[in-house]
């Protein structure tokens, strides 16, 4: 979440324009999207493991959210709410354990990448100035 947020602040900070900080925002959740759905069942079998080892519970607050908005929304809800609540990686491992196919992943984390990177980036874009003068 807060990696998505930071993309268009980095990129007024460096000077690039509206549609290049756009890009590199889609482009920035877009390459994490497909390394975790190549490996998305690997790596939630491995950080499952990994919570046992550690003896936490299987079944925490945050888990149960992601399993109602699943079971209501599918891979569609998943991949809107993925830039604002959860990050890539957990939104793709997430649609990925529950078995949604590669190509669905990828096509609904696309347009949400496209539709949340060109939000923000106009937000940051056209009230960036307005909100530096209370910070």
């Amino acid at each position: 979440m807060v990696k998505f947020f930071a993309g268009p602040v980095t990129g007024i900070s460096l000077g690039l324009t509206y549609m290049e900080t756009v890009l590199l925002t889609i482009a920035g959740m877009m390459t994490t999207v497909i390394i975790f759905s190549l490996v998305g069942r690997e790596f939630s079998k491995w950080w499952a493991k990994r919570q046992r080892e550690k003896q936490k519970p299987v079944f925490s607050k945050k888990n149960r959210r992601i399993i109602r908005i699943w079971k209501s929304f599918g891979v569609v809800g998943v991949a809107f709410l993925t830039p604002i609540l959860l990050t890539p990686i957990v939104g793709t491992v997430v649609a990925a354990l529950f078995g949604a196919p590669r190509k669905k992943i990828f096509i609904h984390m696309l347009w949400s990448a496209v539709m949340w990177s060109a939000l923000l980036n106009l937000m940051v874009f056209e009230f960036g100035d307005f909100a530096s003068r209370f910070f």
